[in-house]
């Protein structure tokens, strides 16, 4: 054998993810406010991009698509390795149209109202949508926080400056939820005092609002609390020292330590449950951030469904045109040449993959909305078990792509909030051969017979088997047990003893 170099002449076909490519799939699967993040970044970094006029007056969002897109890209030099051209489809089928099921089963007409990124376009038709809304942010009153409220009551409590010091120690090292989580030696050893000064300053700051703030457990954050309604009793106390027994929910065994009867116990667990085991949280509660719609659903009179994207989440960007002319008509050297070129083609591919990004949204969740039409018309338990390769294959998109879509995306509808991910949910098949049941209409079933049943006819995992395969679902127990674990529904044995007791 011999070894010598050799020159080959081969060819092969192959994917090349070019930079652009990579950062079109990118922006598919952000969230409506990483790409508003990342749209403020281009907008800081080229100079040839610009925010659109949003007091313009809107042209129409279905008509604009193909010209605003072709005038968008006018200046774009030809190539065949469009960032974009990989998995989109044209946004000609965004035309509305009547929506028929496979088997010809008329869902009427989906209208597809899409706010155009560039190029002047706007909202959609549906004009029940308010823009004028406040937002939830501007509501919302400065309300002192937990350490504030306690640090406040300390300088008021407290006259000595060595008490007041301890005080303000204990205060800063309280959590969120209320609780003191250091050992009192610590303290002893910071300020040089014995264990018995930390104990009585603690004392005080246990009698702080709010009640049973500063407790070193949770059983002293009740006794705290019952102790202020004077219903701390030998009895109670000795409910709070077996609180284990109470979170297996054995009953009889409480009854045992507590000395008390059935009526009694029952009683005491009310009492309990009234309590807040986390009091602080009630001042460092924060306004939790709302979500955003990416798409706005609305039943129309004649009962089809208009769906148009949420023009709030839509960053409106345009490429400043007439800058660029002014700057390509002036004396520049080789290096800005290539520099206001290379800037002007990524103004021109952030509007188009924008836009692309927009279209693409929309198609799916139209195709989502058609395929679970009955979950919209008559509720969650005529939710149909759905996979990305069913979307897929409808909007001829790949999987991957459908799965970027859906994340972290939300539609509002007329039943809530709910993200696209919420309409993928597994099968459960029929015991008569008929189509499959989705799991989520499954456990949606199985709490509604929980809920329903008696106190003295509490349903088995056996005997919820036996009702669903009565109504046509093949179900095993484990299944249905493994669904009433998620949703923390206690067992059957658990169920019956609360019921027993009345709580």
């Amino acid at each position: 054998m011999v070894l010598a170099p050799r020159l080959d002449l081969r060819q092969s076909q192959s994917l090349v993810m070019t930079p652009q490519l990579q950062q079109a799939i990118k922006l598919l699967q952000l969230s409506n406010l990483e790409l508003t993040a990342f749209v403020e970044a281009e907008l800081e970094r080229n100079p040839l991009l610009e925010r659109e006029d949003t007091s313009e007056a809107a042209a129409p969002p279905v008509e604009a698509p193909r010209d605003a897109a072709e005038a968008l890209t006018a200046d774009l030099p030809a190539s065949n390795d469009s960032p974009l051209d990989t998995d989109w489809a044209d946004t000609d089928s965004l035309t509305p149209g009547r929506v028929t099921e496979s088997d010809g089963t008329d869902l009427g007409m989906v209208e597809a109202g899409l706010s155009m990124t560039g190029g002047g376009g706007g909202s959609g038709s549906g004009g029940s949508f308010d823009d004028d809304l406040r937002g939830l942010e501007e509501t919302l009153s400065e309300t002192p926080t937990l350490r504030q409220h306690l640090m406040a009551q300390v300088g008021l409590t407290f006259a000595q400056s060595t008490d007041r010091m301890i005080g303000a120690a204990l205060v800063e090292s309280i959590d969120d939820a209320g609780y003191l989580p250091e050992p009192l030696e610590t303290f002893a050893a910071q300020f040089g005092c014995d264990l018995a000064r930390i104990e009585s300053v603690l004392a005080q700051v246990q009698r702080f609002d709010p009640t049973g703030v500063g407790a070193r457990s949770l059983a002293e954050c009740l006794a705290l609390q019952l102790a202020e309604k004077n219903r701390l009793d030998p009895a109670m106390q000795a409910l709070l020292n077996n609180l284990p027994l109470l979170a297996h929910r054995d009953l009889a065994g409480l009854q045992r330590v507590c000395g008390v009867d059935a009526a009694d116990i029952a009683d005491m667990i009310g009492e309990i449950r009234a309590l807040n085991p986390k009091p602080g949280l009630a001042f460092e509660r924060s306004a939790a951030d709302p979500v955003t719609p990416d798409i706005l659903m609305q039943a129309l009179p004649d009962g089809t469904w208009h769906l148009e994207l949420n023009p709030e989440t839509l960053p409106r960007v345009l490429v400043n045109n007439r800058y660029h002319t002014r700057v390509r008509r002036q004396s520049l050297n080789k290096a800005d040449r290539d520099y206001i070129s290379e800037q002007f083609q990524t103004a021109n591919w952030l509007v188009k993959a924008l836009h692309q990004r927009a279209t693409t949204i929309l198609r799916v969740a139209s195709e989502i909305v058609r395929q679970q039409d009955g979950f919209f018309r008559h509720g969650i338990t005529h939710l149909r078990p759905l996979i990305l390769r069913d979307i897929a294959e409808g909007v001829s998109l790949h999987e991957s792509t459908v799965s970027r879509v859906t994340t972290a995306k939300y539609i509002a509808t007329p039943r809530g909030m709910l993200e696209l991910k919420y309409f993928f949910t597994s099968a459960i098949q029929s015991a008569d051969g008929s189509a499959a049941h989705s799991a989520e209409a499954v456990r949606y079933r199985i709490k509604a017979l929980i809920d329903a049943e008696k106190p003295d006819e509490i349903l088995s995992d056996d005997k919820i088997v036996e009702i669903l395969r009565a109504d046509g679902v093949d179900i095993a127990r484990r299944t249905v047990a493994k669904y009433r674990e998620a949703m923390r529904i206690p067992s059957s044995v658990q169920r019956r003893r609360e019921k027993a007791f009345g709580i």
